[in-house]
């Protein structure tokens, strides 16, 4: 779907990843930490929602979300939560939030490079066996001594 501009519908959460506007859910409650009486009386801290299904990942995106974003995961609903309190504003709150979610699936976006195994050289195997050598040198040579 596009609006009448030929500009897809929703929020650009991160890049690549569109979801409708009514699919994110915030709610405001009372905040702790510094504010005076500001605190007592406004709700500024914001919590974010949204399905996991709704972002529109990959599955091994989504997956990779589910690993690094654990924390932020109500498993029984698949539902991505993230909170904040930071700020004494509830839209600064409110941005906070859509900056961490932005980076959460910047990061489960991001292909991790491939591990590759790989062998110590020779050099270094030569190297670690003659530093054990002399060790046990020195540690021969110290028993010795003991016993004269």
């Amino acid at each position: 779907m596009s609006d009448p501009m030929g500009q897809p519908e929703g929020l650009e959460i991160a890049p690549g990843v569109r979801i409708a506007s009514d699919a994110i859910t915030f709610t405001f409650t009372s905040s702790s930490g510094p504010g005076g009486q500001n605190v007592n009386k406004r709700a500024t801290r914001a919590i974010l929602r949204v399905a996991v299904a709704e972002l529109g990942l990959a599955h091994a995106a989504e997956r990779r979300l589910r690993q690094i974003g654990s924390r932020h995961l109500i498993a029984e609903d698949a539902v991505v939560q993230i909170e904040s309190d930071v700020h004494r504003s509830q839209e600064r709150n409110k941005a906070e939030c859509l900056a961490r979610l932005r980076a959460l699936l910047v990061e489960a976006k991001r292909i991790p490079k491939p591990r590759r195994k790989t062998a110590p050289s020779r050099g270094s195997i030569e190297r670690r066996l003659e530093t054990k050598r002399r060790r046990a040198d020195v540690k021969r040579r110290r028993r010795d001594a003991g016993e004269a």
